[in-house]
């Protein structure tokens, strides 16, 4: 049976969607993020909306399903970058069906200033790197200790838009 992926981006009246996957994501793999399931979950509606003000989010949904979720910023950073990659995350039941790769083909298409992505991952989260890398993403620069847990470390990874 073939399932339908659908990448969009959402809207600030869409924000319990944003609140449901992003909560789902941390109690999930919680040792994936900054953020804490503790702090998120206690966040309210206006909270929820202020996010869409500074960030654009997508959703990875299939047949119907939000199974995946990645926020954008447009910035200016460096190496070069023309916006940040954050909070990837795909549902258990849907990895390995391509999510990740059809959310990146979506910010290709975009004329929103994406053409160079930036992202920081946890140093030793090895299959992230891996998805990551497959997607054309490198390393760039040192591995940089994080300010929201003491004692982790990120590597930042480039991509450049394809086409």
């Amino acid at each position: 049976m073939s399932q339908s992926v659908g990448v969009e981006i959402i809207h600030p009246d869409e924000w319990f969607r944003l609140r449901s996957i992003r909560l789902k994501s941390l109690t999930v793999n919680p040792e994936a993020f900054g953020g804490t399931l503790e702090v998120e979950s206690a966040e309210d509606e206006a909270a929820w909306r202020a996010k869409f003000e500074k960030l654009d989010f997508l959703i990875a949904s299939v047949d119907g399903f939000d199974a995946a979720v990645m926020s954008i910023e447009k910035l200016d950073g460096d190496f070069g970058a023309t916006c940040w990659i954050g909070g990837c995350w795909s549902d258990p039941e849907y990895r390995g069906k391509g999510l990740l790769r059809a959310m990146m083909n979506f910010v290709d298409e975009q004329d929103k200033g994406w053409q160079v992505q930036g992202l920081g991952v946890w140093i030793d989260n090895y299959s992230a790197i891996a998805a990551y890398e497959k997607l054309g993403f490198v390393k760039m620069g040192e591995d940089t200790p994080s300010t929201r847990q003491p004692g982790k470390f990120h590597q930042r990874m480039i991509r450049k838009s394809i086409g």
